[in-house]
Formats: C-alpha cells, sequence, structure tokens
C-alpha cells in the first residue's frame, strides 16, 4: 500500500510540473528536418524546371518555427536555468544543442536566392556561435564527465555534421577559407565518431529503442559532406566526391534492413533524426545525378524525395498529435 502511495505521489508530482520546465533542445531536430526538406524541394524544382515557389514557402515556414521554438527554449532557460544545465549536463542531449545553429545554417541557405544581405548575417551569425557551441560540447566530451560507452549514439555525429554543413552557403557567401577551415574539422570529427559508434553498436548492447531513430544519422555526414565538397571543388565529380556519396549510398542500403524495426518504434521527437539525413541525400543524389546525366541517380533523387515528403507529414501530424495529448515535454 505504501509502494502505491510513493507510486501515485511521484506521478502527481510531475503531473504538476511545468512542461515547459522539459522542453527539450531535441525539438531543433524539426528545423533541421524541415529546412532540409525546403532545399530537398528546391532541387525538385530545378530538375523539373518549377518556379521556386514551394521551396521558398517551406523555407520561410521552416524560420517561423525555429522563432517559435527558440522563443519556448529561452523561455525555459529562463525560468528554468537548472533544467537547461540538466539537459547541457546529459550525455546523450548535449549532441543535439549544435542543432540549434545547424537549423540557422540551413535556413540562411534556403534564403540566400532570395535575401543575400539576410542570407549572409544568418550565414555569420551562425557560423560563430556553431564553433562556440562545437568548443562546447567538444570540452564536455574530453572533460571529467564520466561519459560511458552506452551514452555513445549517432548523434554524436550532430556536431560534425554542422562544420561540414557550414561551406553549402559560405562558398557562394565568399567565404572559402572558413568554409575550408569547418569542412576540415567536419570530416575529422566524424571519421572519429564514426569508429567510436561501429564500435559500440558491434561490441556493445544494442541501443535503447528510444534512441533507434538516430541510427539515421548515419547518413548524414558522407551526404552532407558530398554537397559541401561540390560547393568547395567547383562542382566537379572528383574520386573524394565520389567516395563520399557512394559511402552514403552504403549507408542508405545498411538503413533500409533496419526500416521494420525502426517503424515499429512509439514516436517519440527523435523520430525527427529521420527527416535531415533523407534530405541530405535527396540533395546529394540531386547534384549526382545532375553532373553525371544519371537518370538512375535522378530517379533515386525522386525517389527519396517522395519518402522524404512522406516521413515530413507523418512526423508534423505525430508531433502535432503528441503536443496537443501532452505527451511531449515530460520527464523522461
Amino acid at each position: 500500500m505504501a509502494m502505491t502511495d510513493g507510486v501515485v505521489e511521484q506521478m502527481q508530482g510531475e503531473a504538476e510540473e511545468p512542461r515547459l520546465m522539459h522542453f527539450p533542445v531535441t525539438f531543433f531536430a524539426a528545423v533541421m528536418g524541415l529546412a532540409g526538406f525546403g532545399l530537398a524541394t528546391r532541387q525538385i524544382e530545378l530538375a523539373l524546371d518549377l518556379p521556386f515557389t514551394a521551396s521558398r514557402l517551406v523555407i520561410g515556414a521552416t524560420a517561423l518555427v525555429f522563432l517559435a521554438i527558440a522563443v519556448f527554449f529561452i523561455a525555459k532557460g529562463l525560468r528554468y536555468p537548472a533544467a537547461l544545465r540538466a539537459e547541457w549536463n546529459h550525455p546523450v542531449r548535449i549532441a543535439f544543442f549544435p542543432a540549434i545553429t545547424i537549423g540557422v545554417l540551413l535556413i540562411s541557405a534556403g534564403l540566400l536566392p532570395v535575401s543575400e544581405p539576410l542570407a549572409r548575417g544568418l550565414w555569420c551569425a551562425a557560423t560563430v556561435a556553431h564553433l562556440a557551441v562545437t568548443l562546447g560540447v567538444v570540452s564536455a566530451w574530453i572533460s571529467h564527465r564520466p561519459f560511458e560507452q552506452a551514452h555513445l549514439t549517432p548523434a554524436w555525429f550532430i556536431p560534425a555534421v554542422g562544420n561540414v554543413l557550414v561551406p553549402v552557403a559560405g562558398v557562394r557567401l565568399g567565404y572559402v577559407e572558413v568554409s575550408w577551415f569547418f569542412f576540415s574539422v567536419g570530416i575529422l570529427f566524424w571519421l572519429v565518431f564514426l569508429t567510436l559508434v561501429f564500435n559500440r553498436l558491434i561490441f556493445h548492447n544494442p541501443l535503447p529503442e528510444r534512441l533507434l531513430p538516430t541510427l539515421v544519422i548515419l547518413i548524414a555526414p558522407p551526404s552532407a559532406g558530398f554537397i559541401a565538397w561540390q560547393e568547395i571543388n567547383g562542382g566537379a565529380l572528383d574520386p573524394l566526391a565520389r567516395v563520399l556519396y557512394y559511402v552514403a549510398v552504403m549507408f542508405v542500403l545498411i538503413l533500409l534492413t533496419q526500416v521494420h524495426r525502426l517503424f515499429r518504434l512509439p514516436f517519440t521527437m527523435s523520430w525527427w533524426a529521420y527527416s535531415f539525413p533523407l534530405a541530405a541525400f535527396t540533395i546529394a543524389s540531386a547534384h549526382f545525378g545532375t553532373r553525371t546525366g544519371s537518370e538512375f541517380h535522378m530517379a533515386a533523387m525522386y525517389a527519396t524525395y517522395a519518402v522524404l515528403a512522406v516521413v515530413i507529414a507523418l512526423l508534423l501530424v505525430k508531433t502535432g498529435r503528441g503536443i496537443l495529448r501532452g505527451e511531449i515535454c515530460r520527464p523522461e
């Protein structure tokens, strides 16, 4: 009886906690996915010789979503600083903090054809902020904190992905050396964490169910790396470009063997990890198909985009439903 009373009291205590206190940084992964969807839509418009109407609407909507999420996240930090510090100190969630600046980098790339001054301002601010956040995350990783193998997930690729994405708009804005710096750092960290993550996946306990969606992040670094390298090297399909693209293809094939596991999982915000990697691979396939004139790679672009569109729609519905039902922003 006493045990039952204790459980009831704990549940009542959790119910009384403001939902704002548990507003997760993983919400910014939604911004990455939506911005990636907007950029992928632009590739479809280019391939079909359509006006950039749909992609601009998606990018504009993404900017509004980012602002809304940022307002709640800042409010959380101001009202519940201890909760924000706890999230920063969390061994898994800390890797999602760079998603904040990555979202702005992607929005700036989407706005570049619309307004170069606005895109430049956002890109500069996001690049400086991303460097600061990356240094903070890496400093936390190599500090005295007791990180364990169980804490290592593909989400740890997120800071590397952000570094690799800097050249996407950076080269066109004229910041070539800055783009080289971030690209080099991103590729190095990707290779390091690729080794660590596979060691964890193969030789240690399986990922918890709620983190299984982060496996899809494996597709993102080589796909984003290919896109960035295309910007840096002037669009040439040199050996490095081909290696990056086909490594992404291999990860797509590996993840296809896990689809039956991934979509049987209960919905959590980690499902948004499905979106940006698919968008990055769609854009990479578009570039590859355009450069080679390959109908096969263009077909891959259309197929991946169709899957991405369905995934984005599903994520929006499930996220909206989760918010309305109070299933999100709860203590874990």
